[in-house]
């Protein structure tokens, strides 16, 4: 499982990339206290589609600010579905901290690409049974 990691600002971004056959897992995570705040999906083909998890103290995260960005990003790259955790926190972060948040996720961004493409994705292709088929 490669793991890819950008620093800016005082604090640090970790991306986890695990492929399942076409699809791709990104758990994005960093800060000082690491979380799922938000799961965002996309395909070559779709918008993506996120859902936001409320916090402790009852608004929701924000963290779609960084799933979406990657998704945009990587979309073009996709061979299946790409499903996308984030969960950022930094205490008492600072308006500095805050805008570093965009190049940093397109930093992970490029390094996941460049990942993709120096090791093609492999994977056999599923059988489905025709229109006219059913299970014996």
């Amino acid at each position: 499982m490669p793991t890819f990691k950008t620093t800016q600002a005082g604090y640090t971004m970790t991306a986890a990339l695990t492929v399942i056959g076409f699809d791709l897992l990104i758990v994005v995570t960093g800060g000082s206290n690491p979380h799922i705040g938000d799961v965002t999906m996309v395909t070559a083909n779709t918008d993506p589609q996120t859902v936001k998890y409320p916090s402790h103290d009852g608004r929701f995260h924000k963290d779609n600010f960084i799933s979406d960005r990657m998704a945009k990003l990587l979309q073009p790259h996709l061979t299946g579905s790409c499903t996308i955790t984030a969960g950022i926190h930094v205490n008492q972060i600072t308006k500095a901290q805050i805008a570093a948040a965009a190049p940093m996720t397109t930093d992970l961004s490029q390094q996941i690409i460049a990942w993709l493409n120096a090791h093609p994705i492999q994977a056999d292709q599923p059988e489905y049974y025709g229109n006219d088929e059913a299970p014996k």
